[in-house]
């Protein structure tokens, strides 16, 4: 008897990615591996030439530091140069810097001041190639790929750069200084050879000369005066203010024979990989999660883990549950920056896409230092539970936010940016 039902149709194949995207996958990949011995490699020479703690804390102080004060100039730069050749040329000063300090290693020449110097100058090639990077992949990708091109960066880049970077480091030193400092250089190479393999002009098309100065103007004005852009740019900065806050203080909670939590140095370093696992998983799932619940409904469940990964610790000091509670927070974290991440690639102009983001990295490195004070004054006054308590609260008032960041705006906003070309197509 004839049915009207219509039978299952197969699921539509996803469109693959393209060989391009996973040139770029290899060279992040191999770069994140890189910046993850390097970062661990650096202290762990210092320690080698001087004691004190002032010197040490400083290294780790000039890493991060051109965040601060070459984030936006980077961003200009990735939206007047070929971002391809500004990873190229950010990966090529990198190896150089390292070659001079094997020079001086195998020279038997060692300073701490010089470890300064490549600390900074690395930090430097880092905000360079990490904007050019993020701004690069709806260059390769189509605009309906991003979820899943982003998920699949940060799960290469979390694995490299905090599983596999930092024990190879020890591994690496302890071997010897030389060994350690010529890795993270031939690694850079790598990248640098897979990046060539990617084909194409990656330089956007610009209609007047403009001054440096003009150009940041322009891209922080765009960022301020898009509404939905401004309010997820807001929130980051609280959640960082937040973050920098608890984390500046909780070793205090949880290391020591005195503290609340009584771990030793190698339990603790185990329970903040929790926060790395969340995060792979998160970066893995993210498209999926988003594709079936959507991003309305995704971006407050990210701001209720984000709160139990900074007060757990303010109702228990059991590892278990803490650390359940930082494998929470990793997750959500991935899922917000993968949404985020996605959606401002899709609505933001092409020309100004390296001066948005860099604004956004502004803003996530830039409160870092102001959490961390707060952390500690609020810890001196009040105590360690107190800071754990307020920041979560701090964080779960985000969820007012997250009332306006609705998946009616954000489609909104795409199809608006759509409307009005600012994308280049593949």
């Amino acid at each position: 008897m004839p049915s009207d039902a219509v039978p299952d149709q197969p699921p539509t194949p996803r469109p693959p990615l393209g060989a391009p995207y996973w040139r770029l996958w290899t060279s992040s990949g191999l770069s994140n591996l890189a910046d993850g011995v390097a970062r661990v490699a650096l202290p762990l020479a210092a320690v080698e030439v001087t004691r004190s703690p002032t010197l040490i804390a400083g290294l780790a102080v000039t890493l991060a530091l051109p965040w601060l004060l070459f984030a936006l100039p980077a961003g200009a730069l990735a939206d007047r140069l070929d971002r391809r050749r500004m990873m190229l040329a950010a990966n090529t000063t990198r190896i150089t810097l390292l070659g001079g300090l094997v020079l001086a290693t195998a020279l038997g020449v060692e300073s701490v001041w010089a470890l300064y110097a490549v600390a900074f100058g690395i930090g430097v090639a880092e905000t360079l190639y990490d904007t050019s990077a993020q701004s690069i992949v709806p260059q390769l990708v189509d605009r309906s790929q991003l979820s899943r091109a982003n998920g699949r960066l940060y799960a290469v880049e979390l694995t490299a750069s905090e599983f596999v970077g930092p024990p190879l480091a020890g591994f690496l030193t302890a071997t010897g200084l030389l060994l350690a400092f010529t890795a993270p250089a031939a690694l850079w190479a790598l990248a640098v050879g897979a990046l060539l393999l990617v084909p194409g002009r990656f330089r956007v098309v610009r209609e007047r000369p403009t001054t440096l100065r003009a150009d940041i103007a322009e891209g922080l004005r765009f960022l301020w005066r898009h509404r939905l852009l401004r309010t997820l740019a807001m929130m980051t900065g609280v959640f960082n203010f937040t973050t920098s806050a608890v984390f500046a203080v909780f070793v205090l909670f949880a290391v020591g024979p005195d503290s609340p939590m009584g771990l030793s140095g190698p339990a603790f370093g185990l329970l903040l990989t929790s926060t790395a696992v969340g995060s792979l998983l998160g970066s893995l799932v993210a498209e999926r999660i988003e594709g079936r619940i959507g991003r309305g409904r995704c971006l407050p469940l990210t701001v209720v883990s984000g709160a139990l990964l900074l007060g757990v610790p303010a109702l228990t000091s059991d590892p278990i549950a803490v650390g359940a509670g930082f494998f929470a927070g990793g997750l959500g974290i991935v899922l917000w920056n993968v949404i985020t991440v996605s959606l401002r690639q899709r609505i933001v102009p092409d020309r100004l896409l390296g001066r948005v983001n860099s604004g956004y990295r502004l803003l996530a490195w830039g409160v870092g230092p102001l959490g961390a004070a707060a952390g500690g004054l609020l810890a001196h006054l009040f105590g360690l539970s107190a800071v754990f308590a307020t920041m979560a609260l701090t964080t779960l008032a985000l969820l007012a936010g997250c009332r306006f960041v609705t998946e009616e705006r954000m489609a909104t906003a795409e199809r608006e940016a759509e409307g009005e070309g600012n994308h280049e197509g593949k």
